[in-house]
């Protein structure tokens, strides 16, 4: 990973701007610009020390292109099923790899095993990109109403399917207005699933 890989990953998880990351590492705006642009490949000491600050991980690893590990939070729970209430319910950090850090913003603990024909297990973790749009046919991290799951999106004939990957579960069928009244809300794509054993 290089520094412009590092600004942009920033920029795009925390939406700061240019001039918002030359106030907090103390350098000119032009700087951060230059590094954006990926015109500078290298940084001093104290500000290598004070961008691993600003993006939560030591950068000087990653600047030598080795993965390094960084945490993530897990946010709480998602319901393989259905009927699991949404709440933010932080429950620590998960140690991840620095590219997969790049792809996912936060996991999630699954409860239930409507998912587990595609190995998102009971007690797995899942690595969430936010998003509030999916291609047809991606896993997604959806709010009905007050409830969260986690199923495959498909969109047919102007509905929205939440397709369960275990053929006990019952898939759920949403229309245009049952989407817009409920509300149905896609809060995130998931990336990929890691379950301990």
């Amino acid at each position: 990973m290089n520094l412009q890989e590092i600004i942009e990953d920033y920029k795009r998880k925390t939406g700061a701007n240019d001039s918002e990351i030359a106030r907090r590492v103390g350098v000119t705006r032009s700087t951060a610009v230059r590094w954006r642009n990926g015109e500078v490949k290298k940084v001093s000491g104290e500000t290598m020390r004070r961008l691993s600050e600003l993006v939560g991980y030591n950068i000087e690893p990653a600047l030598k292109g080795m993965d390094i590990s960084v945490k993530l939070p897990v946010l709480g729970y998602v319901k393989a099923g259905y009927d699991l209430f949404a709440e933010e319910n932080y429950l620590g950090e998960e140690e991840t790899s620095l590219s997969d850090c790049k792809n996912g913003d936060y996991y999630l603990k699954v409860e239930g095993d409507s998912m587990n024909g595609i190995g998102i297990l009971d007690g797995s973790l899942v690595l969430v990109q936010q998003c509030d749009t999916l291609e047809s046919g991606n896993i997604g991290v959806v709010l009905i109403g007050e409830e969260v799951t986690v199923k495959r999106v498909i969109y047919k004939d102007k509905m929205m399917i939440l397709e369960a990957a275990n053929p006990e579960v019952e898939n759920r069928y949403f229309s245009a207005n049952e989407i817009r009244n409920l509300p149905v809300r896609i809060l995130g794509k998931v990336i990929s699933s890691k379950t301990y054993y």
